[in-house]
């Protein structure tokens, strides 16, 4: 039976080891810090005490676990030109990193809802987004995510590894797992094209009906500027969901065939470094509250 696995990473790197090494730690430093102020910031400012910033503030936490269970192997990695993970140790990496983006996903679409109720219902919107719900509905999205896919984590500690112990990635994510696997794994993916559908299409859906909704109400305002302003409150939202999926999208529907396996190596990262790194920019500069408070806090630190 296979005790530890070797991810084999970008392989040898030779010259340019150096450069994506550095590369990749500024991009995971960067997005701890911009993901940490955010936090911070929502936490101090009385004027960001309201459930769109709650939930962004979770966002930002889900951005900083998801990429701390990654990159920091990934470096280690990328140094050594690739690195021995115990199997158990690679099966809980891939569990977190499934659960995490999972919840990610249904916290997404917990904004998409929030969004919908204050542009198309907003008479009602604070009785139904009060502290209780909007605690409640980050809980569930956080325990779904981590509940429902221990289902297939199970699954695939149940199947035969033997020999085979080379996985051709940067992470241990489920392909790779499963090619080296000496049992029928057709069971496994029938679970985990099961989970997807409820942990990430079924999200999808909902935030397109919210935001077809949002449309047509936005349409019904007299006023450009009016529909302008209306859209701003959830065009940060829009842009980080079209990021999400469309890395997604992308990643997963290339073929894992031999000859595309540097191509899913460099579209993964689309999904795992690129999109955390571009979250926190996102919500910082094209959202007017975020940046009124940035300059706040800075002028007071200044004048300390």
């Amino acid at each position: 039976m296979v005790m530890e696995v070797f991810l084999l990473g970008f392989g040898n790197l030779k010259s340019s080891k150096d450069l994506i090494f550095a590369l990749f730690l500024l991009l995971y430093l960067t997005t701890l810090i911009g993901n940490m102020l955010i936090i911070i910031l929502i936490a101090t400012s009385p004027r960001l005490h309201s459930p769109m910033y709650f939930f962004i503030c979770n966002l930002s936490a889900c951005e900083m676990f998801f990429t701390t269970i990654i990159i920091p192997n990934l470096l280690y990695i990328l140094w050594w030109n690739g690195g021995y993970m115990s199997f158990y140790g690679c099966i809980i990496q891939h569990h977190l990193v499934s659960a995490t983006g999972s919840a990610e996903c249904l916290l997404l679409t917990v904004m998409a809802y929030d969004r919908h109720l204050a542009i198309c219902n907003p008479l009602r919107y604070s009785s139904i987004m009060n502290a209780s719900n909007c605690i409640h509905l980050v809980i569930w999205a956080w325990l779904l995510a981590f509940i429902l896919l221990i289902i297939s984590t199970v699954s695939i500690c149940n199947l035969q590894f033997c020999d085979l112990n080379i996985i051709d990635h940067l992470y241990c994510d489920l392909t790779p797992i499963l090619e080296i696997s000496s049992s029928d794994t057709s069971m496994v993916k029938m679970e985990v094209l099961l989970l997807s559908f409820i942990l990430n299409l079924f999200p999808f859906v909902l935030i397109i009906l919210s935001y077809v909704s949002i449309f047509f109400t936005i349409q019904k305002i007299s006023s450009w500027s009016g529909r302008q302003k209306t859209f701003s409150t959830c065009s940060s939202h829009l842009a980080s969901v079209c990021m999400y999926f469309g890395s997604i999208f992308i990643n997963y529907l290339v073929p894992s065939q031999q000859n595309m396996i540097r191509i899913n190596k460099m579209l993964s990262l689309l999904y795992t470094v690129v999109t955390p790194f571009f979250n926190p920019i996102i919500y910082s500069l094209r959202n007017h509250e975020i940046m009124v408070c940035f300059r706040q806090y800075f002028t007071v630190v200044n004048k300390r």
